[in-house]
């Protein structure tokens, strides 16, 4: 009776090991997909969206990049970068990418407004097939005397 006991218990578990493997090895190749993603024309694809300043000290270094590539076929030219506020300035190429180039878009937050949490967009316009990309910066400036001790 133990070994039949044993057994199935060997039977369960290797079922499942197997079972576990094959579900990681189907999640890659989706994964390799969304990153290798193309269009036909110039295209914005950005290492991410967002970026969390977390929480910074009042008057530091609010300066920050967004990387991107170009995933299409045709040089990518931005035409204008516009901060949601006069506190967030971004910075764009005014050279064209070309297909498969990065580039970089920089963007500099006030950090003498302290004391609350920010978000703050970054708007885009170019000539990709999407014309118009929204980014978004956020995160927390310490009010001047916290940040002073």
């Amino acid at each position: 009776m133990k070994k039949i006991i044993a057994l199935a218990m060997l039977v369960t578990f290797g079922i499942t090991g197997m079972n576990a493997q094959e579900t990681t090895k189907k999640l890659k190749p989706v994964k390799a997909k969304i990153a290798n993603t193309k269009v036909n024309g110039a295209g914005m694809l950005f290492v991410s969206e967002t970026i969390d300043y977390g929480t910074v000290a009042h008057n530091s270094d609010g300066r920050r990049e967004f990387v991107f590539t170009n995933n299409g076929n045709k040089p990518l030219i931005i035409t204008n970068a516009q901060g949601s506020c006069g506190c967030t300035v971004p910075t764009y190429p005014k050279e064209p990418i070309a297909p498969g180039a990065k580039g970089v878009i920089g963007v500099k937050y006030d950090t003498s407004r302290g004391g609350q949490p920010f978000t703050k967009t970054i708007t885009l316009t170019s000539n990709a097939v999407v014309p118009t990309k929204t980014l978004t910066i956020k995160g927390n400036v310490l009010a001047a005397e916290t940040s002073k001790s």
